[in-house]
This record gives structure tokens, C-alpha cells and sequence, in this order.
């Protein structure tokens, strides 16, 4: 992510929900209800007073810019992360800076092919309100997520996921649990071989558009199998934490 220090805003943190231990989402309300246009899939930059100096951080928000509500952004807590440590000390009613939002890994008019979208981990985050968008506009195209985590707990908005999909005959939602010590260089085994086996070793057609989100190495393994099994590099949007 490129994040931007200008034009530095201030928000309310509205309320905070834990999913689990180490994962929270915060609620961001601007302030002087100053509503935010944005487009799924980009971030808000995060300026926070850490140690004495202002650390600048990007967090995808994970709101529809329809909604009209606070700000969503959700994060894990990672180990020696300044940032994510600084935010998980704040309670609601607490104010933080933030400019934005920012960001090209984005989906404002969904493309005219099947959509598929690769998450993993806390890398659902932008893709959930890019599938959402998806899923209004008026469209015979499916729309796949394969969202692959560690264990259940870990699957960030299923429920909602799970009611999308029955929703819409369309969207199938197809979660995959990989465990970090089956992991190798970033991306398991099972969840790569499967995206090379369905996209690439068994279908010719490369009319696809895919969206991947996630954090470290997964994320380009991924990028650079579907491009280099046929899929053209505009049709291969990622991001990668």
C-alpha cells in the first residue's frame, strides 16, 4: 500500500467489535458528520502519535460506501506492530487523524466476466465491500470468494458471507481452512495447487477477473501463478500486506 499524508482529517472511533482475541474492527465516524466517498477495495492512512512521534499506517476499509455509516477498518494484532498495538489501547469515544482514502486495488463497475476473488486471512477486509458491489450491479456473471484461514474463527464475516450466498445465485462463498504450520513460503500447498487446478490445469477459458488480498508472500504466489497460466496482468489485481 502507498499511503499520503495530506489533508489530514479527524474521526470519533464510534465503537469497536472483537471477532476474536487478536482481531478487532473500529468504527470510525468523521468528524462534523463529514461523509466519506470511497471506492471497495481502498484504505484510510492512519497517523498515530506512538513513542513520540507519528507513525503513518493503512487500513482498508471494510464498509459499502452506501451504508452511510462509520468508517470500518479491521485489523489483527500483530506481534511488535506499533500500530496495531497503539489501536488496540483506544477505547470508543477516543478520536484518531486519518487522510484518505487511497488506493487502486479497487472494483467501482465490475468487470464483464466471472469475478473471482482469493482472501486470505484478515485480507477479506477490502474484498468484502468490492464483493458487495459486485453483487448490486445487475449482472449474469458469477461472483466466487475463496477465503482461506487458519481456523473458524478466523473467517471474518461468514455469517454475512453465508447470507450473500443465499441471497444470490450467483455469489458462491467457499471457505478453506489451512493451518499456519501446514503453510510453506507464504501459501499453502492445498490452496495453491486447488487455484492452479481449477483455473489453470482444467479451464482454458482466461476471461476471468481476479482479486487477491492477504498478507506476505500468499499474495504474489498467487499473483504470478494466474498470470503465468494465461491470465492477462490486468485481469490479476492484487494487494499485498
Amino acid at each position: 500500500m502507498n499511503t499520503d499524508s495530506r489533508t489530514v482529517s479527524k474521526a470519533v472511533i464510534e465503537r469497536i467489535i472483537e471477532h476474536t482475541s487478536d482481531t478487532r474492527s473500529f468504527f470510525l465516524r468523521p468528524c462534523n458528520d463529514r461523509r466519506l466517498s470511497f471506492i471497495p477495495g481502498q484504505f484510510l492512512s492512519l497517523q498515530l502519535p506512538v513513542d513520540g512521534k507519528t507513525l503513518t499506517r493503512p487500513y482498508s476499509i471494510a464498509s459499502n460506501p452506501e451504508d452511510g455509516g462509520p468508517l470500518e477498518i479491521c485489523l489483527n494484532l500483530v506481534p511488535g506492530g506499533q500500530g496495531s498495538y497503539y489501536l488496540f489501547s483506544l477505547v470508543a469515544g477516543d478520536m484518531v487523524n486519518f487522510s484518505g482514502p487511497w488506493g487502486t486495488f479497487t472494483l467501482k463497475d465490475p468487470p464483464a466476466a466471472e469475478c473471482i476473488f482469493l482472501a486470505d486471512g484478515v485480507g477479506i477486509v477490502p474484498i468484502r465491500s468490492m464483493i458487495r458491489r459486485a453483487l448490486v450491479h445487475h449482472s449474469q456473471f458469477p461472483v466466487r470468494l475463496l477465503y482461506r484461514a487458519d481456523c473458524e474463527q478466523h473467517l471474518l464475516y461468514r455469517e454475512e458471507l453465508e447470507s450473500w450466498a443465499r441471497q444470490h445465485a450467483r455469489f458462491a462463498f467457499e471457505p478453506r481452512l489451512d493451518h499456519l504450520s501446514n503453510r510453506a513460503d507464504g501459501v499453502t500447498d492445498s490452496f495453491r495447487e486447488e487455484i492452479e487446478a481449477r483455473y489453470i490445469k482444467q479451464d482454458e477459458d482466461h476471461s476471468r477477473y481476479f482479486y487477491i488480498c492477504g498478507v506476505g508472500a500468499v499474495v504474489t504466489q498467487l499473483r504470478d501463478l494466474l498470470r503465468g497460466g494465461g491470465y492477462q496482468r490486468r485481469a490479476v489485481l492484487y494487494e499485498k500486506w
